[in-house]
């Protein structure tokens, strides 16, 4: 993982979300260099955390509270083009009809597009359109295009799910050498334990919209404080 910065304020967010019975009440600190790793059961809230931090939340039935404060600036009524946040979804969301080249200078100038593909090895694909590349080749240019407008936080939302798995293992070394040479801080939403290990430098655990367990991915293994934590590094561990 990367250093992280001492000068810089990085993210500061107490986020509230109801919708119907649901409620999200989570706190989340990530400073430059750092990855947190956000860990959950599926409908625990952990997307619906991305979103509000992106300001991209469905407002329909939601009621949103809380603060969310990015490098010392308030984020709450900021509209999401302005807030400077990267996202990279879960099945990449590239424009089908669009080349590369244009995906990744989609938001961007051409300059910082093309500086993005060479970054990411992608200079020979500038030119093919999303439908003829692979799967680790479309997440690196998901990646490149969520950079390429300079953001100070970069969001990830189950960015390996959508991976054969064989090829995963792979793909997930690569992604950790890429987060590691960032300089912002990175919040990066799973339900793998392989994800957390290898791509995070702490963790909260998210279960029904509630923060159960918060550390270092260290004492996440050794201590886990729920059996739904407990599962997760017994079935790691049997790997």
């Amino acid at each position: 993982m990367s250093s992280v910065s001492e000068s810089a304020s990085g993210l500061v967010a107490d986020l509230a979300v109801e919708r119907g019975d649901f409620r999200l009440d989570v706190a989340l600190t990530a400073l430059p260099g750092q990855t947190l790793a956000l860990l959950g059961p599926n409908g625990a809230g952990k997307s619906t955390a991305l979103a509000a931090l992106a300001g991209i939340l469905d407002s329909s039935g939601a009621a949103e509270t809380g603060s969310i404060t990015l490098n010392g600036r308030a984020l709450e009524a900021v509209p999401t083009e302005a807030r400077r946040v990267g996202f990279v979804f879960q099945d990449y969301l590239l424009f089908p009809h669009l080349t590369v080249l244009d995906n990744v200078a989609f938001g961007a100038t051409t300059a910082d597009a093309k500086k993005w593909l060479e970054r990411f090895d992608l200079e020979s694909l500038a030119g093919q359109r999303p439908g003829q590349l692979s799967g680790g080749q479309q997440q690196r240019v998901a990646l490149a295009r969520a950079l390429a407008t300079n953001p100070e936080l970069l969001l990830l939302d189950e960015p390996l799910t959508a991976l054969d798995a064989v090829i995963r293992p792979a793909i997930r070394e690569e992604l950790a050498a890429h987060l590691a040479g960032l300089d912002i801080p990175t919040i990066v939403v799973t339900h793998d334990l392989e994800d957390v290990v290898a791509l995070a430098d702490t963790v909260v655990v998210l279960e029904n919209g509630t923060v159960t367990q918060r550390g270092s991915v260290r004492d996440l293994v050794r201590e886990p404080a729920t059996e739904y934590v407990r599962r997760l590094v017994r079935d790691w561990g049997d790997d």
